[in-house]
């Protein structure tokens, strides 16, 4: 008996994923990610939903990035109630991120409607606190490598992604075919978290291409990271580094702490500035001192994340006393694409004086302004006006927390040959890089699916 796989985001782009898988006896949907960056891709939020997905048996997230569980509470608000699995960790940072994507959605609806930048009138939230709470309500949690019947003929197991805690690859198993979805994949090298755990044989592996047209340039990425410090404080400035709130922010501390206690830098203030931050920097710190089993055992049983000078910003009032700092110092907000947030306040502040530096660390979708930064863009737009570019623009992609083209090679062709592989969740030209290698040097059926495109496995 087939089992049939249909894309319904992360298809040809690096947001929105959702894949519905559909046995004889059940519905599953894997991720349920927003869409992010252009506008024609932030719009199919508000598409209707899928018939397919009022009647799923259960929903597995593989990690808590918005482009994989924001749209939780948009199939909250429709009506549907069943289960949703993840991790341990993934189910701690997911309240986190919802409660803030909701928060910041009604806040930006309410800026809209006081301020008139939106064509919409009234504008509206996608989903507010009710419908976070709603979707929270619904996690289950499951333990790496222990696999459990989660729909009629379906059991799934986790293993290891080493992308962000918690984060896994997701391998669901029927009398009819394997499975796996690799999620995001993270890196052998990251500074906290171990490195993805091999996957299993299968007849299907979904597999993300984030990096898949690039490769990570590591070596001397701690001193060209000091170096931007130097040369900004040097001349009088601040550096302000977009940052994802999960994972990204405490890979930045970790690399701060280090530099700061080699002398590599000066002794600055070092802000963070994000509530979804601070909140997730505090399951970060309980995992290393709890020593849980995805961390490094290097870095477990102590604190690497609190470099010296460090001031937690919580209130709306002290963020807005760093929009103009008075002497240099280093500034982490989110949003790490600076898609919202108060990383934007600060952008707005910054942006337009030569001596500040704003560091891009991670990736950058296509139509955020983030992308148009790293892109040498003079002016962007933020909250219905234009600002001037006059700060320097550094991009540093060391600290990506997603694999690169040849690990991710390394880890799909680690295991046995699937039936079937299919690159998601990458643009097309990273996506198209990567089947292209698989099929050429290892001679793989390796396919770039079209968006809600439908195959049989």
């Amino acid at each position: 008996m087939t089992v049939a796989l249909t894309f319904h985001g992360g298809a040809g782009t690096v947001t929105g994923s959702k894949y519905l898988v559909e046995t004889a006896d059940s519905r599953i949907l894997v991720d349920c990610g927003l869409f992010q960056g252009l506008t024609a891709l932030r719009r199919r939020n508000w598409a209707p939903l899928p018939p397919a997905f009022a009647e799923l048996d259960a929903v597995v997230i593989t990690h808590a990035h918005l482009d994989h569980c924001g749209y939780l509470p948009v199939l909250v608000r429709a009506g549907w109630r069943g289960p949703v699995y993840a991790t341990p960790g993934t189910a701690e940072l997911v309240p986190i991120v919802l409660e803030d994507s909701a928060h910041l959605m009604t806040e930006d609806a309410a800026h809209a409607n006081k301020y008139g930048w939106s064509k919409h009138h009234p504008a509206l939230p996608l989903y507010d606190a009710g419908d976070a709470k709603k979707a929270i309500g619904l996690l289950e949690k499951l333990d790496f490598e222990t696999e459990t019947e989660i729909a009629a003929g379906v059991t799934l197991d986790f293993g290891r992604a080493g992308h962000i805690l918690g984060s896994s690859w997701a391998h669901l198993r029927s009398n009819a075919r394997d499975l796996v979805f690799s999620g995001d994949l993270g890196r052998p090298v990251h500074s906290l978290l171990r490195p993805p755990s091999p996957r299993p044989p299968c007849d299907a592996l979904v597999m993300e291409s984030t990096y898949g047209a690039r490769l990570h340039h590591d070596e001397g990425a701690m001193d060209r990271f000091g170096e931007v410090i130097r040369r900004t404080a040097r001349r009088g400035g601040s550096v302000l580094i977009p940052a994802f709130a999960v994972d990204r922010t405490e890979v930045v501390l970790a690399a701060l702490a280090k530099l700061r206690s080699s002398h590599a830098i000066p002794d600055l203030p070092v802000y963070v500035d994000s509530p979804m931050a601070l909140a997730a920097l505090k399951v970060y710190r309980d995992a290393l001192r709890s020593k849980w089993p995805e961390i490094r055992p290097e870095a477990a049983g102590h604190d690497p994340l609190t470099p010296r000078s460090l001031t937690e910003l919580r209130t709306v009032e002290e963020s807005m006393r760093v929009n103009a700092p008075r002497m240099p110092s280093i500034i982490i907000s989110a949003s790490g694409m600076a898609t919202g947030g108060r990383v934007l306040h600060h952008l707005e502040h910054m942006l337009p004086d030569h001596r500040h530096t704003v560091l891009i660390v991670g990736y950058a979708a296509a139509g955020t302004r983030a992308r148009q930064l790293a892109s040498g863009a003079r002016q962007i737009k933020i909250h219905g006006r234009y600002v001037t570019v006059r700060a320097d623009i550094a991009q540093l992609d060391a600290f990506s927390a997603h694999a690169d083209a040849d690990e991710l090679v390394a880890w799909a062709t680690a295991g046995p040959q699937p039936g079937s592989t299919y690159l998601v969740h990458g643009e097309p030209e990273a996506a198209e890089s990567v089947a292209e290698r698989l099929r050429n040097e290892y001679d793989w059926q390796a396919v770039v699916p079209r968006e809600h495109e439908r195959v049989l496995v």
